[in-house]
């Protein structure tokens, strides 16, 4: 019963995958040449300039999940039917009505388009072909109809299964007692209620996590991913919050203007090591740079760094895997970052994140609107977002996070060109041309 039910979820998915994803035809020869191989010289130069073409996001994907032989999200049969994630939604159907912010976690897991998070596994793949593995990796270790090794599958699954675990434990509501959730009597339950499911979901896929990593056997690994997560925990107290610990940005310091500060980047030789937070905050680039390297780059630069490592290749090349994913999950911050503030001709009645790059950017250029952030102290809801937005649109901050856009996306290039030339290589460099047309 069990093998029919998943043969039948099996065709049910293959149909929804292809009705949603348009058929690939064959580029002409100008695509193909519009589409070549990057060199360095070249990087600056695709990156001025539009190409005619735009490139399409659904495809380059598709494209990429072929060479590397299936879509990698961990959010697959196994994983759907599994009575964990069977009883995990049904339980998620009670708060169905309430707004408790695990449902929108859910929802952008499942529906999330262009921003698809579960890109990530895909992305581990793609940089272990791209790179090739060592003469002495034994035969049986290795997917030789995908070009990737057993190991690095499973890495790229347990770098989704993080990733999603920590989103999941961001959506807990702080229920202390205080705080205004906890006066708020008619929805108290409801929001203890999604705590707890959250909590276990996620305590579920980290731990689940943690013992397919363990599998893998390998010490070093194992120090590389758990500084990873170390990172996700420390991203949670970087800078002010609300009280349900939402961030606020940092006051802009006139005497940081000017001030120079090295890359924010951790040791490689200490990779356990932390941050000097407190050096970088106030400098809006840096500050942006140092939070979303600690809740987003440093998972996906330490899993290319770690599938590299799979494969027994030299260190240095592992530095390039590290730096690609860096400056790969920046470069994608930015598009998620820009996307509230796209079309200015319409009034915008969401929120957004305080401490997405245009809204930093804008912070250096008019200290005063710091006033309306202030407010925010005890709950972001006390702060006018549409002002917010509208003096962002006025002023310098969207052009400076496209240019922040272009240097993320020309040093991942960079990197790439620094990789054997093939298939997953070209497919990486079709997903980063796309993703300048989000």
């Amino acid at each position: 019963m069990l093998s029919k039910l998943a043969w039948k979820a099996s065709r049910q998915l293959s149909v929804n995958l292809n009705s949603r994803i348009a058929p690939i035809l064959a580029p002409s020869a100008t695509h193909r040449s519009q589409r070549g191989i990057c060199t360095t010289p070249k990087v600056q130069e695709r990156l001025a300039t539009k190409q005619v073409q735009k490139h399409d996001w659904n495809r380059a994907v598709s494209e990429a999940e072929k060479i590397v032989g299936y879509p990698t999200s961990f959010l697959s049969l196994r994983w759907l039917l599994s009575d964990e994630i069977a009883n995990v939604a049904l339980h998620l159907r009670k708060l169905v009505g309430s707004n408790h912010p695990l449902l929108k976690t859910a929802k952008n897991l499942l529906y999330n388009g262009k921003n698809t998070m579960q890109a990530w596994g895909l992305i581990v793949l793609l940089i272990s072909k791209a790179a090739g593995h060592a003469p002495t990796i034994p035969d049986m270790e290795q997917d030789k109809s995908a070009g990737v090794l057993h190991s690095q599958r499973a890495l790229a699954e347990v770098t989704e299964m993080i990733r999603i675990s920590h989103l999941v434990h961001r959506s807990l509501v702080n229920l202390q007692r205080g705080t205004e959730a906890e006066r708020d009597t008619s929805t108290y339950g409801d929001m203890t209620f999604g705590n707890k499911i959250g909590l276990l979901s996620g305590d579920y896929l980290l731990g689940h996590s943690c013992a397919e990593l363990a599998a893998l056997r390998n010490q070093e690994l194992v120090a590389l991913m758990s500084s990873a997560v170390r990172d996700f925990a420390e991203s949670e107290f970087v800078g002010d919050r609300d009280e349900q610990n939402n961030p606020l940005p940092s006051k802009p310091d006139p005497e940081n203007r000017n001030k120079r500060v090295e890359d924010v980047d951790f040791n490689d030789d200490k990779i356990l090591d932390p941050y000097d937070i407190q050096s970088v905050m106030g400098i809006p680039e840096k500050e942006w740079e140092l939070r979303h390297i600690l809740s987003a780059g440093s998972l996906l630069g330490k899993s290319c760094q770690g599938a590299l490592k799979l494969a027994g290749l030299p260190s240095d090349i592992q530095r390039r895997g590290y730096l690609f994913g860096k400056h790969l999950s920046l470069a994608w911050q930015t598009c998620i970052d820009m996307e509230p503030f796209q079309n200015p001709s319409s009034s915008y009645d969401g929120t957004f994140s305080l401490v997405s790059a245009p809204v930093l950017f804008h912070l250096e250029y008019d200290p005063s609107l710091y006033d309306e952030i202030e407010k925010g102290k005890v709950s972001v809801e006390n702060i006018d977002y549409k002002k917010i937005h509208a003096e962002v649109l006025s002023g310098p901050g969207l052009e400076k996070t496209k240019e922040l856009q272009k240097k993320h996306i020309s040093a991942a290039m960079k990197v790439l060109d620094e990789f054997p030339e093939n298939d997953a290589r070209q497919a990486l460099q079709n997903i980063i041309l796309a993703m300048q047309d989000l």
